[in-house]
């Protein structure tokens, strides 16, 4: 397989990083972490300027090479990440792309790209996370509406959101796979209650969502009902198989400032800690290279990522809280200041292995969808 770029795909990164060179130095200063609101404008702001720029187009509407690119270029400069417009391009709007009517891709798509609204994910539940096929949000129609009641955890940007992916079960009698429906809820329409959850390292990006009676049209619901499990596999194809690749370049921009550290305190005289750094500098490259794999695979069946996904995902989760776990040995008492970005970046890498599907349950995909393997009786 081609792993190479063409002329036209090295003449667009030349022109991307000649713009971000010019736009970044005007940038204002980002926002505390904790404040959602400001960073939420902050982060719209940016995405409005790639918009102006010709640049939010990549997401979508370019090829899966392209998108590789963009993401590699804009993660080396230091350009902003996603932030709170993260579940609006990266998972609800490819999967409207995908799955969506024409009047849905019109309405919805557009306002992400110009970085105007921001979505949240309503996947997870108490009692439904790694077992999504459990979820027990109960929605029945009620004329041109679907009536939902339900509840639901860790649901990323839910305080900042004005629309959320949500996931409800519209058969109860169904198989659990079977009777489950993919809405677009307005989470402005009453009913709903958001309570922030605040994570390990003091941020509040999630929340719990309550549920009572909420009304939400028929025509927001993305591909026909009770077949939400399906497109909530295309959902988390995006989540797994490309979501992460800005983080696989940070990653290894992190594991060289971290060798030059261990080269200042003295901590590279050490074989075993040089053992580790360069094992992990060589299970980032091959990372890399399978995201280029993978993305040549999905430009090769309509853009859409495989199960190969899971495999990139599973391994990512695991090196990433090795390369954190190294850095504590490389800063040592250093590591507890929870002012150094690496202290927060290790407490943030103990979810990878069970946020956007455990590692378990990446096992069992690649076991039965790659390898043939059989179900567990």
């Amino acid at each position: 397989m081609d792993l190479s770029c063409t002329p036209e795909e090295e003449e667009f990164r030349a022109r991307l990083r000649e713009w971000l060179a010019k736009v970044l130095p005007t940038l204002p200063a980002k926002p505390s972490p904790g404040d959602w609101p400001a960073r939420r404008a902050y982060d719209l702001g940016w995405q409005r300027m790639l918009y102006d720029a010709g640049y939010a187009h990549v997401h979508w509407d370019a090829s899966p090479t392209t998108r590789l690119i963009f993401l590699e270029e804009t993660e080396k400069a230091g350009a902003p990440y996603v932030g709170a417009n993260f579940v609006g391009l990266l998972h609800a709007g490819p999967t409207i792309a995908a799955e969506g009517t024409p009047e849905q891709r019109a309405r919805w798509l557009p306002p992400i790209l110009r970085g105007e609204e921001v979505w949240c994910q309503g996947f997870s539940e108490p009692g439904a996370g790694s077992d999504l096929a459990a979820l027990r949000t109960r929605a029945w129609r009620d004329g041109d509406d679907y009536v939902v009641t339900g509840s639901k955890i860790w649901t990323s940007h839910a305080e900042v959101a004005d629309w959320c992916e949500l996931l409800v079960r519209t058969d109860p009698d169904a198989p659990r796979h079977r009777g489950i429906t993919w809405l677009a809820m307005p989470m402005d329409a009453p009913g709903i209650t958001v309570r922030p959850l605040r994570t390990l390292a003091g941020s509040a990006e999630f929340a719990e969502v309550f549920l009572d009676e909420v009304r939400v049209p028929a025509a927001a619901r993305v591909g026909a009902e009770n077949d939400g499990w399906r497109v909530t596999m295309v959902t988390l194809s995006f989540e797994r198989g490309t979501a992460f690749v800005g983080e696989v370049v940070a990653c290894r921009r992190e594991l060289r400032e971290l060798a030059r550290t261990a080269r200042e305190n003295g901590r590279w005289d050490d074989p075993v800690l040089r053992r580790r750094l360069g094992r992990l500098e060589a299970e980032f490259r091959a990372l890399w290279r399978l995201t280029q794999w993978n993305v040549s695979e999905a430009e090769a069946s309509g853009g859409v990522p495989g199960a190969g996904g899971s495999v990139f995902k599973l391994r990512y989760s695991h090196a990433r809280q090795e390369l954190y776990d190294t850095a504590a040995d490389v800063l040592g008492p250093d590591s507890l200041d929870l002012d150094r970005p690496w202290t927060l970046d290790r407490l943030s890498s103990l979810s990878y292995t069970i946020a956007a599907g455990t590692s378990q349950i990446q096992r069992n995909i690649v076991a039965e969808r790659i390898l043939g393997l059989p179900k567990g009786g």
